[in-house]
């Protein structure tokens, strides 16, 4: 069956796409938030902005879990906003999001070095691969072991592809819950401490000169307002050229959407190994059809995530294209069209991926070594003789 073709890295893209259409789309409608407190309230922006507290039902759970993470980009946030508005920087919370993208990005670069390392040596290993599938052909079995043990002999682990794309979910999660509370909050200056000291002293936009009290009249503490080139967008908001009502969602198209879609179209072209797709393994073929499919799905986001989430995307997907060039170069990006740069067509990754060499035939499992025995005694044993005239000329 083509499902078991699947890799491990796909099938968690697969399910990334659905936990954040289901998670992200429940999280719009008003009721529990991460970071915020559970208790129902007819606004979230009525009431300062404050820790979850454990519950009984999982959602409020998982915001008391990560409450601790909330806080620390939500300082980082609006620390970078607080200097960049003291400065007279234009725009200064979309460039505080692109700063604290960059800070999270930079602290999970191991992972997604491994996660690079592992695709590229499987990419390497896909000979060997084919090799075994046709020395044990017809032998699922013998061959999904053979192919454990040869992954297992090169240091090449399935799950270190998949783990940052576990990890992305809470870190997206937590990153659009700092933008739709922490941005269009009336007072967060609750979520901006540990240990009942103040970490960031935040000046608000909405304090009312009779009470010195922020006011909900006044609109959130933060701007969220980003002007660029005349044109005005809400961080904690769609950001749309139109959209439409489909039973209850909102369909939307958004230029951000469409440029985050196009750079992680990118992305994923530059992680296919360099073959013509007609000469592609079963494996290959799935990965450009989700190659294509994923960032298509995310063009519908737009209509109902927020424009600082897309910020966050696209910074993100940017510092990943950057850190894939350093390690596998350009990949399959070319040829585009049938169009080969003359920068991409020699090109050598600043820090390319080796393959580790093969252990000591007596270290090999036997498996392996079992099905280099019988290859090379295929090769070499002469064939008997057929026929009549064969057996005759023997017994003479």
């Amino acid at each position: 069956m083509r499902l078991r073709r699947l890799r491990w890295d796909q099938v968690g893209s697969i399910a990334l796409l659905v936990l954040v259409v289901i998670v992200l789309a429940a999280c719009a409608a008003p009721g529990t938030e991460a970071g915020a407190s559970p208790t129902p309230v007819p606004s979230h922006e009525a009431v300062p902005l404050e820790p979850a507290e454990p519950g009984a039902d999982p959602i409020s759970l998982f915001a008391w879990l990560f409450t601790p993470i909330f806080k620390v980009m939500l300082i980082i946030l609006v620390g970078v906003y607080d200097l960049l508005t003291s400065i007279g920087a234009p725009a200064a919370i979309g460039w505080a999001i692109v700063v604290l993208t960059l800070v999270v990005r930079a602290i999970v670069i191991p992972l997604y070095r491994r996660q690079l390392v592992s695709q590229r040596r499987t990419q390497m290993l896909q000979p060997e691969v084919k090799e075994i599938q046709r020395r044990y052909k017809g032998d699922a079995m013998k061959a999904r072991v053979a192919q454990q043990e040869l992954f297992k002999e090169r240091g090449i682990s399935p799950l270190a592809g998949c783990l940052p794309l576990i990890l992305q979910m809470p870190l997206l999660f937590v990153m659009y819950s700092v933008i739709s509370n922490g941005l269009t909050n009336v007072d967060p200056s609750a979520m901006l401490e540990f240990f009942g000291v103040q970490i960031v002293p935040l000046a608000c936009n909405n304090i009312n000169p009779a009470t010195g009290m922020p006011d909900i009249a006044l609109g959130p503490c933060i701007n969220g307002i980003i002007d660029f080139f005349g044109i005005s967008v809400n961080a904690a908001k769609p950001s749309t050229i139109f959209s439409v009502g489909v039973g209850g969602f909102v369909l939307g198209i958004s230029i951000l959407a469409i440029a985050s879609a196009a750079l992680q179209l990118v992305q994923s072209r530059m992680m296919l190994p360099r073959t013509k797709p007609e000469d592609d393994d079963p494996n290959t073929k799935i990965q450009r059809q989700t190659m294509l499919f994923l960032p298509l799905i995310s063009v519908f986001y737009g209509g109902f995530l927020p424009a600082g989430l897309f910020i966050y995307w696209i910074t993100a997907t940017i510092f990943s294209i950057a850190q894939q060039y350093l390690i596998v170069g350009w990949g399959g990006m070319f040829p585009l069209f049938g169009w080969t740069p003359a920068f991409a067509a020699a090109h050598t990754p600043r820090f390319p991926v080796t393959m580790p060499p093969p252990p000591e035939p007596s270290k090999r499992a036997a498996i392996l070594t079992d099905a280099e025995k019988k290859t090379t005694a295929a090769s070499t044993v002469r064939p008997r003789a057929r026929g009549r005239q064969g057996r005759r000329g023997r017994r003479r």
